[in-house]
């Protein structure tokens, strides 16, 4: 008996995922011959012959050059550290058509991964955290101010964001129309609030509804030869720091209703209850009961693993699982390996991202969660930002800030992952999972992220030039 369609997309996958890009590119190339395949059928295999060429974007390394980069940090860098690194799984990499390659982010993040590494540095400059990494005034402020007013809303500060993506210089024809979708935040109350577009490049703008999970604004401009495409969007929101005072002994099980059962449920792909899933769950959970101490015991844990910065998601079959095998992950990975292990034992838990910034120059984009605490509802959840220490009198309250906190220097632009857009897209997203940095298009298909960049700028309104860079 012929193989079904859906097991020729089964096998496809599976090669992808095993590095046999050529068995994986034989497979597709017979599959879709097939003048039967359903539409669906031939996205799901073409996706896959796009999934492994995004694949070689991140894996350009070889060994040798891994130890050049490393060496730009340890000139005197052996071979036998080097093989003691790797051997460890310091270094992310994949056989590929039998070539050991290397993900182009691996040198950097093994200074992450390694205190040894880290020490062998010639400089020893510090990482590029946020400030709010690190248990700082506006943590003591926020608190301070929740507990006076008894608020969980506290310090709104009003905000001007323009965010701007810039299409490379002829990636597209002259004259084809560009399509483009610029991330843009909905109203969460207490949380942002009063958004209003104050303009965009170009002027007609169409801006998804307020229901939309993943909101976005989208533009359309013609390319011209020789020159970029830049399409921009600038808003003005009010932004709120909140902070829960929870206290563990008033925390009860929640009664899952219909509205939070989706909250408790596994996804696929990203959010699956596989055996080594529940395998850790059990050992960092053990036979503890009570609902605030699993879900403190699942962020402490899931905050002992690392940093690092990630390949793209759409080129990782299940996050989740992927962040718990590899022993790393970036905030996005890092969350979605909570959530998974918070529905798991049967406690709400939902996804937002966005972008963080500052009141100096330092942003960024960043993935946060929600876990649901009876009787508090809805409680904000950074595990990458995790426990803080500090070294003021008064500071141990703080050390869980990120489990029922929240700084006021965020703009939530997603309130679930993975969801469509408004306008919708006609080709594959170049993020599948989250939306942050922007999508592109045009009647040619994808635009993807090596084909255009983007870039935030920032200033407080209810003060004189409170925020961002004064001279952006």
């Amino acid at each position: 008996m012929a193989p079904s369609r859906e097991d020729v997309a089964r096998r496809a996958r599976s090669y992808v995922d095993a590095g046999d890009f050529r068995a994986a590119g034989a497979s597709i190339a017979a599959a879709l011959a097939d003048p039967a395949l359903t539409p669906t059928q031939r996205t799901v295999l073409e996706f896959q012959r796009e999934r492994m060429r995004r694949i070689l974007i991140d894996f350009t390394l070889d060994a040798e050059a891994v130890k050049a980069r490393l060496r730009k940090q340890i000139p005197d860098l052996t071979d036998a550290e080097f093989a003691t690194w790797d051997a460890a799984g310091l270094l992310e990499k994949q056989v590929i058509d039998g070539r050991m390659l290397y993900f182009k982010r691996a040198p950097a993040n093994l200074f992450r991964l390694s205190a040894d590494a880290r020490a062998r540095r010639k400089d020893q400059t510090p990482f590029n955290d946020g400030p709010n990494e690190v248990l700082n005034d506006h943590h003591r402020a926020v608190r301070a101010a929740a507990l006076a007013e008894h608020s969980t809303s506290v310090l709104p500060r009003r905000e001007e964001v323009t965010q701007i993506l810039t299409v490379k210089a002829d990636a597209v024809p002259a004259g084809e129309t560009i399509r483009a979708w610029i991330p843009y935040p909905r109203a969460i109350p207490g949380q942002q609030e009063d958004i209003r577009l104050v303009g965009s490049e170009p002027a007609k703008a169409t801006i998804a509804p307020e229901s939309a999970w993943q909101r976005t604004v989208y533009l359309e401009k013609q390319a011209v030869a020789g020159k970029p495409t830049e399409f921009s969007i600038t808003y003005d929101v009010t932004l709120y720091a909140r902070y829960v005072d929870i206290d563990p002994a008033k925390v009860t099980r929640a009664a899952i209703t219909p509205a939070l059962a989706p909250y408790v449920a596994e996804r696929a792909p990203h959010v699956v209850f596989t055996d080594a899933m529940r395998a850790y769950s059990k050992r960092v959970v053990g036979d503890e009961t009570d609902p605030y101490r699993i879900v403190r015991k699942l962020f402490a844990a899931v905050d002992t693993i690392p940093w690092a910065g990630a390949r793209e998601y759409s080129t990782i079959p299940n996050i989740g699982d992927y962040t718990l095998h590899a022993g790393h992950g970036d905030c996005g990975e890092q969350t979605l390996l909570l959530i998974t292990l918070l529905r798991l034992n049967g406690i709400p838990a939902r996804w937002q991202s966005g972008w963080i910034f500052s009141d100096g120059t330092y942003n960024n984009i960043h993935d946060w969660g929600q876990v649901y605490l009876a009787p508090y509802g809805w409680v904000p959840m950074d595990v990458t930002f995790g426990r803080l220490t500090g070294t003021k009198p008064g500071d141990d309250k703080l050390e869980g800030f990120y489990l029922g906190g929240l700084d006021a220097y965020r703009i939530a632009f997603n309130d679930d992952w993975s969801q469509p857009f408004a306008p919708a897209k006609t080709s594959f997203r170049s993020d599948t999972v989250d939306s942050q940095r922007g999508e592109v298009e045009w009647k040619g298909g994808n635009l993807y992220f090596d084909q255009w960049d983007y870039d935030f700028r920032w200033h407080r309104v209810d003060t004189p030039r409170g925020g961002g860079d004064p001279t952006r």
